[in-house]
């Protein structure tokens, strides 16, 4: 989900879609001053999504999310006009709810659910934004937010470098160049993929993947759009690693890479943060781990799986690190407490290095998986669950 906003929108909203259902005609707010609003899935109808309110007041919004019975729906996104503003996705049936809150100007959005029976619906935001309370926390907040905006974009610069060597090494028929440079290039794009992966171009639907950023850069087979065809990352991580060989169309898919990257580094100096966006990224950031990177999904083919979990996890910490000047005033304990659980897994992670291998990590072998992956899956649950509240913290800070 991205936790990124241009700046003529207030923040990203992940929601659902509104079914057939009786709604509040406003979210209440907590005594922290954030709308709340429940989002419950179910498998009713062909599929359902209903939402507990279908407006809100302009200002901070926590939405808890639960899939009770609901099996082919996973992913829900808000859109605002063509662009992708936020997403959540493996919403599995039967998994703890979740939850996120974000800061909303007035104006219309659409709220689409990939796969229910009625898939968009309209999602009202009423009123403008207040100023925000000044104060010490808030300024350093503030003030983290820009900075973070600097990081992001020195990512994106330095994955425009790593991309270009890789299709020099291509397009040079260096095979074994290529796997470590595809190695190398790769983390970049792990540590802020939440912030980028609702950038979608000009003159396609949000729904297009044809448009989408983030799914011509990191697709997998698993997610292939027929329509689209592949491309990106993974299309070629498997010529150099599956297939060990260079063709035309392996040097025809890192020129593609290349120039949806060039793109990508344009248009990221558009990007506006506030707080609530960094801790929702962050928080996205580690479910991609749990999803991709610890099923060994994510690296089929090179089964560098581990070194895209440390990029997950370097750019959630990073995050966070911008944030907790401010939150070491507004809740010292819960920021202790993620700090530390940052800690043990880093700690974890070092257990697995091994600069002989590209990327930096062990190979992710069907043995390791299998002898490692719940304790690995168990430190990210232990640091999903404070890190899930920071995002109101600051939201309504003071």
């Amino acid at each position: 989900m991205p936790f990124s906003r241009p700046s003529s929108l207030v923040l990203p909203l992940v929601a659902t879609l509104a079914a057939s259902t009786a709604y509040a005609q406003t979210a209440q707010k907590n005594d922290a001053g954030a709308a709340q609003v429940a989002i419950t899935l179910t498998g009713d109808n062909g599929g359902t999504c209903a939402l507990s309110a279908k407006e809100a007041v302009a200002g901070p919004v926590t939405f808890t999310v639960t899939n009770q019975t609901a099996t082919a729906l996973t992913e829900v996104e808000l859109l605002s006009g063509n662009r992708i503003i936020g997403e959540k996705e493996n919403l599995a049936p039967g998994l703890p709810p979740v939850s996120f809150t974000v800061t909303l100007g007035g104006g219309d959005y659409e709220i689409y659910c990939p796969g229910a029976a009625e898939q968009k619906v309209a999602f009202s935001v009423k009123g403008q934004l207040a100023q925000r309370p000044q104060g010490s926390a808030s300024e350093l907040l503030a003030k983290g937010t820009k900075d973070y905006n600097a990081y992001v974009n020195e990512t994106v610069d330095a994955m425009l470098v790593a991309v270009t060597k890789l299709k020099t090494d291509i397009d040079a028929g260096n095979l074994e160049a290529a796997k470590i440079d595809y190695a190398r290039a790769r983390p970049f794009y792990e540590r802020i993929e939440s912030d980028v992966d609702g950038f979608v171009m000009d003159g396609f639907d949000a729904t297009d993947n044809h448009g989408n950023l983030d799914y011509l850069i990191d697709m997998r087979a698993s997610n292939e759009d027929p329509a689209v065809g592949w491309s990106g990352y993974h299309a070629i991580e498997r010529d150099l690693f599956e297939r060990g060989a260079i063709t035309d169309d392996t040097k025809t898919l890192a020129a593609d890479l290349v120039k949806n990257v060039t793109l990508l580094d344009k248009l990221a100096p558009s990007l506006d943060f506030w707080p609530e966006d960094l801790a929702n990224g962050a928080a996205d950031l580690l479910e991609e781990v749990q999803s991709s990177k610890i099923s060994g999904e994510e690296e089929a083919y090179s089964h560098i799986d581990l070194a895209d979990f440390a990029g997950n996890v370097e750019g959630a910490e990073q995050a966070f690190a911008y944030l907790q000047p401010g939150m070491e005033q507004i809740d010292p304990d819960l920021t202790a407490r993620v700090s530390d659980e940052f800690a043990k897994v880093r700690a974890l992670l070092d257990q697995y290095r091994d600069n002989s291998v590209p990327g930096g990590y062990v190979l992710y072998t069907q043995e390791l998986k299998a002898s490692d992956k719940v304790k690995l899956s168990k430190a990210i649950q232990s640091l999903q669950e404070p890190l899930s509240r920071v995002a109101e913290k600051v939201a309504t800070a003071g």
